[in-house]
């Protein structure tokens, strides 16, 4: 049997830059996403007035020089408040993608590991939650634990925790039938060694995958439950409560009050799901030499 050269040669080692120059999209969320982190933390200095004064003889002015945005009905600045409703964004969503994200890879690693009556019980009390709408949910469990930043971040994690527990659990149903990890069950190792060791380092990938797709849809979740007022009470400036706002300066709203919180919630999410797409593809072995 002929041997080709290809097959004597060492497989290639993975790399970082290398990724990033096959799948650009990685780098382009990658730095989208760090202007926003920057535009968040730097938002005092950035913003170019106080996002909390009111003008009354400023009110609805469209896009200039001295205003960017614009101004809204009560007179503030448009820029100034879009640029701090970046911080309350992305708190929400890193808290959201932080607490979802580990108690679905708990819930999902115990279910799929053990499986049984407990595995049953997760799973019906998963299909309940998963029975309402994500903003149905959050908006009930927000209205049930009243207004506030906190709140919020429980209520929008809670909505998806099952979405993360059904994926994990999947994976770990069929890594616990894998050849290496029936050999470490014949040698004796325990069920923490089994689970710790051999099961959840091969769930990191789907991990980070499902704590880039909470960021996105929490971040549309928090700025839904703004604009039908359950989210975070005025006059914190938010992107959902910015387009709430909107609604009151006329029947029909000035264009600039709608445009450029829309805008940022478009770029948010689409920065999110383009880095959540190029962490798969870096980490999929499938599609590393096809990207």
């Amino acid at each position: 049997m002929a041997i080709l050269v290809e097959d004597l040669a060492p497989p290639r080692r993975f790399s970082l830059a290398t990724a990033i120059r096959r799948n650009p999209t990685i780098a382009f969320g990658g730095l989208l996403l760090a202007a926003l982190i920057v535009m968040a933390i730097l938002a005092p200095l950035i913003a170019t007035s106080d996002p909390f004064k009111i003008a009354p003889v400023n009110r609805l002015r469209p896009p200039s020089e001295r205003w960017w945005f614009g101004t809204d009905q009560f007179g503030r600045d448009v820029f100034s408040r879009t640029v701090y409703g970046a911080r309350v964004s992305l708190i929400v969503g890193l808290s959201v993608a932080a607490f979802s994200s580990l108690l679905g890879l708990a819930l999902g690693l115990a279910c799929g590991y053990f499986g049984g009556r407990f595995d049953m019980a997760s799973q019906r009390l998963i299909e309940f939650l998963q029975s309402f709408p994500d903003l149905i949910l959050a908006m009930a469990i927000a209205m049930a634990l009243g207004g506030g930043l906190g709140t919020v971040i429980v209520a929008i994690a809670i909505t998806r925790i099952p979405f993360g527990g059904r994926v994990i659990r999947s994976v770990v149903l069929s890594l616990k039938e894998i050849q290496y990890v029936e050999a470490a069950r014949g040698l004796g190792a325990s069920h923490k060694r089994l689970m710790f060791r051999h099961i959840l380092p091969q769930c990191v990938a789907p991990y980070l995958i499902l704590a880039t797709t909470h960021l996105g849809v929490a971040i549309v979740i928090e700025a839904s439950l703004g604009f039908l007022g359950v989210g975070i009470p005025p006059p914190t400036p938010t992107w959902g409560n910015m387009l709430a706002d909107s609604l009151n300066a006329g029947l029909v709203p000035p264009w600039w009050l709608v445009l450029f919180p829309g805008v940022a919630i478009t770029i948010t999410v689409l920065a999110f799901n383009l880095l959540g797409d190029g962490i798969r593809d870096m980490l999929d072995p499938r599609l590393r030499g096809s990207v």
